[in-house]
């Protein structure tokens, strides 16, 4: 786990890409990227979650898996609290919340861990390095919106973020609000130019910090009219496939399609427990 946003993006450069091209063949969908996008992955683990201290906006990929029966209550909105071991390293301990249960992979949650603003998609029930699974007593608690106007005008937005460095100086990354998180709802989905993986963080707080600022929109391109009827095609539950530069493949799935800007998926994949955020140009 990358708990610091320079350590991630040296280590995460390949994820720069915002507008990917998409040819289809039945159900397989081919990810070609250019080499430059592959910059300084060479040796990088991805099998790396190590729990490091937090500091004020920071944040890390996936396994093998264990057959087992698939949990007899609904754990979404719940705290959870396991174990996780890789290979021959100690064993640390998690606790986060269930944001969200994945519909076309239901042994898939999306999990805001305490400590930690990427949201990661784990098998809770099924990965190996996962032990001592536990749904805590206490829920997460509603919060009332500060400025539910203000939460509805920033989502689909472009907006610049400013983030504090160790040496207290301002870093700023360029992003796009996706959406309110579930559950959590004082929080939002958002990713970013640099690092295209699901973030979420308090967006009014750093707004009215003066953290957060929502770009001018006057050049984005207006919604494609459609025809009374017309049903709009959505990649959920397709299969992926990212043709790397070394000629090696990763796999994943489609799994979200945001609302505000429907061209923009989330994709996981198999071999990473981050959930990936791209916005997908569908070619003949």
């Amino acid at each position: 786990m990358y708990s610091s946003r320079n350590e991630c993006v040296e280590m995460c450069d390949a994820r720069t890409a915002q507008r990917l091209g998409f040819g289809f063949l039945q159900h397989l969908i081919a990810l070609i990227v250019p080499s430059r996008f592959y910059r300084g992955h060479a040796g990088v683990s991805a099998n790396m979650m190590k729990k490091r201290t937090s500091h004020k906006k920071h944040r890390s990929s996936v396994g093998p898996s264990k057959p087992v029966s698939q949990p007899r209550r609904n754990i979404v909105g719940c705290r959870i609290q396991h174990g996780w071991k890789e290979g021959n390293g100690p064993v640390t301990q998690w606790k986060g919340t269930v944001l969200d249960q994945v519909p076309v992979n239901p042994s898939l949650y999306l999990i805001k861990y305490d400590g930690f603003d990427c949201v990661y998609g784990l098998e809770l029930n099924k990965d190996e390095r996962v032990s001592a699974l536990e749904v805590l007593p206490d829920r997460v608690a509603t919060s009332r919106i500060s400025d539910a106007h203000l939460a509805d005008t920033m989502i689909g937005k472009a907006v610049e973020h400013m983030f504090e460095t160790e040496d207290g100086s301002k870093d700023e990354w360029r992003g796009m609000v996706l959406a309110r998180a579930p559950v959590m709802n004082t929080w939002f989905y958002i990713t970013y130019e640099k690092d295209p993986v699901l973030y979420m963080y308090q967006l009014l707080d750093d707004y009215k910090e003066g953290d957060l600022r929502i770009m001018p929109d006057s050049n984005d391109s207006p919604p494609a009219e459609r025809e009374p009827g017309e049903v709009v095609d959505s990649l959920v539950g397709k299969q992926v496939e990212y043709a790397k530069e070394d000629g090696s493949k990763r796999t994943g799935m489609v799994i979200h399609q945001v609302e505000a800007k429907p061209s923009v998926y989330f994709i996981k994949f198999d071999d990473d427990f981050h959930i990936y955020v791209y916005d997908l140009v569908k070619t003949s």
